[in-house]
């Protein structure tokens, strides 16, 4: 979904339209989980947080201003934000050495671990058949929540051009993974 079309859809949310929220939330929820995960470093607190972004979208839309900025950029700053105060909320708490040794250990087993290695080695070689400022963009993008606009700034490139550059290389990454 283009960009400029999530200002409609937050402006309907303000209105309390469910199927705008809807159609908010699928157009946005991945970009912001990939925001959250990034910050918050597991994906069941990211997954917690998304759900409490959105509901502060539902509850907060109406102070969206179309005139300051995009949408996504609205709704991103909301993600970050949010994963900051939970990030606070972590330092508040007492550490106990009791309390520590008593939590079960979660690290991933062995085979888990190399699993996830071979993935993540497939996904680099992936990421080295692309273009050099192709995979930046898509790292921008995906890893580092970087709009569209940032990106193509960045790149020195138009906005559609930044888009294209995401799309293909999105696609070329997937044919890459399924092979």
């Amino acid at each position: 979904m283009p960009e400029d079309a999530l200002t409609p859809l937050l402006l309907s949310v303000a209105a309390q339209d469910r199927a705008a929220f809807r159609a908010l939330y699928s157009a946005a929820a991945p970009k912001l989980m990939g925001v959250l995960i990034r910050m918050l470093g597991t994906r069941s607190e990211a997954e917690d947080a998304l759900q409490e972004v959105f509901t502060r979208v539902w509850l907060r839309a109406h102070r969206f201003d179309a005139a300051k900025g995009a949408a996504m950029g609205w709704l991103v700053a909301l993600a970050r934000n949010h994963a900051i105060d939970r990030i606070r909320a972590r330092h508040d708490t007492v550490s106990d050495d009791l309390a520590m040794e008593a939590l079960p250990d979660l690290a991933p087993r062995a085979e888990t671990r190399l699993q996830a290695q071979g993935e993540a080695r497939r996904i680099g070689e992936c990421f080295d058949t692309l273009e050099a400022d192709r995979a930046a963009a898509i790292r921008g993008a995906y890893l580092d929540g970087l709009s569209y606009q940032d990106l193509a700034t960045r790149h020195d490139v138009p906005l559609n051009t930044m888009r294209t550059w995401l799309r293909r290389g999105l696609l070329r990454l997937k044919e890459c993974m399924e092979r």
